[in-house]
């Protein structure tokens, strides 16, 4: 299994528009950050977590040919807002392109995306298979995946489970029983916004004291502000098995 993290920053990316900050005038390409979102490669498929304003970027940089299915977390535009550009992938494998969305991002979907949904189909708009995701384990063409929930403040929202691979974004809680769904991983990805607190995302203290409750192998982490600071001076204070992820980084999970 590969991990390809497709983004890293959180929902204005770094670097911010207009901002004159020292990070976001970085020239070091580990502090360029599209918004959130991985591509993993399993059992011969490929999956995407998210499709956030920049995944037509996304999908040309990593150089993408097909997907199988879009995971969504949760209804934000940062998560959401460049699903129109699954149509190439519409026009190229001549197939729809499956979705997993719990019931109430697909409401959202359908607002957002309405001429996706309408009963005159306009020709070349996207075609999509939508299926429903429950706190339930199920397969995507034998991939077995395991949903966790956890509250981006009030918001309920999905992170992923594959194998010994565990992906959340957008938290700043996670339940007991949740916890035990991610026990026994090789690799953690988890958000961490910034060093000061935040209503609705971990800090990186806080990602600090999630890793090592749950012990992983290693741990990754992501959903990145401008805030945090630069990556190398970030990365230099962490653990020995926790690192600060960056677009374009990939990692071989067996």
């Amino acid at each position: 299994m590969k991990l390809t993290f497709l983004g890293t920053g959180t929902s204005q990316g770094v670097p911010i528009i207009a901002c004159k900050c020292p990070v976001c005038q970085s020239s070091n390409f580990k502090d360029k950050r599209l918004r959130s979102s991985v591509l993993i490669h399993v059992d011969g498929q490929n999956l995407v977590i998210d499709s956030g304003p920049d995944f037509r970027y996304q999908m040309l940089r990593a150089k993408v040919e097909n997907i199988s299915a879009i995971l969504f977390t949760h209804e934000h535009k940062d998560h959401t807002a460049g699903l129109d550009d699954i149509r190439a992938f519409n026009w190229v494998n001549k197939k729809a392109v499956t979705i997993y969305a719990e019931k109430r991002v697909q409401e959202s979907l359908k607002k957002e995306f309405s001429y996706v949904f309408a009963e005159f189909k306009y020709p070349g708009i996207p075609q999509l298979n939508m299926m429903d995701l429950q706190n339930e384990i199920f397969h995507i063409n034998g991939t077995s995946i395991q949903p966790v929930r956890v509250k981006h403040l009030k918001l309920p929202v999905y992170g992923f489970r594959v194998g010994d691979l565990a992906y959340i974004t957008d938290a700043n809680y996670i339940s007991p029983e949740e916890k035990e769904k991610l026990k026994g991983l090789k690799v953690l990805v988890l958000n961490a916004l910034r060093r000061e607190p935040h209503i609705s995302h971990y800090t990186l203290s806080e990602a600090l004291e999630i890793v090592k409750e749950l012990q992983p192998e290693k741990a990754y982490f992501t959903h990145i502000s401008h805030q945090m600071g630069f990556h190398d001076e970030v990365e230099a204070e962490l653990p020995e098995n926790v690192f600060l992820a960056y677009d374009g980084l990939e990692l071989e999970v067996e």
